[in-house]
């Protein structure tokens, strides 16, 4: 696994070694002792999560305020645009965002550790997209930063639709008004 370091401390793009042959490929989509080698962090996961989006779709940007979640972020199926956002007030990069293509073709993860929202829109006719995180769901902490921030300005590759988001991502919070970390 390589680890390639983004302009965001602690995220990491992450390019496993794929073995392919006529057969098909294998990868270790994650081990420990290599995880560590390549970031430096040593996450203990405790839920992976499945979710299957359709073209246009955008979930985000979540974070847990308490019971904060690191994430291992891939796609199985498909290819989304995928979203970090530092809200670490205490970070010199406070309020800025990295964003990379994830897909099932290039295999490529995202590694967030706690203390940035997370967000994802799919660039596919649908995508598989699957996450480890460092501690449990728990929806009375969980919180949502609008995913068209003027003063985020993330630059999502949006077509000419608006994205398909739910209802209460549709709600999500002015960044300058969020609960954010110290």
């Amino acid at each position: 696994m390589r680890a390639i370091a983004t302009p965001l401390d602690g995220v990491f793009v992450l390019e496993p070694k794929v073995f392919g042959d006529a057969r098909g490929f294998f990868f270790e989509s994650f081990n420990a002792r290599n995880f560590e080698a390549a970031t430096g962090a040593q996450p203990n996961f405790v839920q992976d999560n499945h979710s299957r989006s359709a073209r246009g779709v955008l979930r985000g940007l979540h974070y847990q305020i308490r019971q904060p979640q690191g994430k291992l972020v891939r796609v199985t199926a498909g290819e989304v645009f995928d979203v970090a956002v530092d809200i670490r007030r205490s970070s010199p990069t406070f309020g800025q965002w990295y964003g990379h293509v994830l897909s099932a073709e290039n295999k490529l993860q995202l590694w967030i550790p706690a203390g940035f929202a997370h967000g994802f829109l799919v660039l596919s006719e649908s995508a598989d997209f699957l996450y480890k995180t460092t501690d449990y769901w728990a929806p009375e902490f969980e919180r949502c930063i609008a995913w068209n921030d003027p003063e985020l300005g993330i630059d999502w590759p949006l077509a000419d639709a608006a994205p398909l988001v739910s209802a209460k991502d549709a709600q999500g919070v002015a960044f300058c008004n969020a609960e954010v970390f110290p």
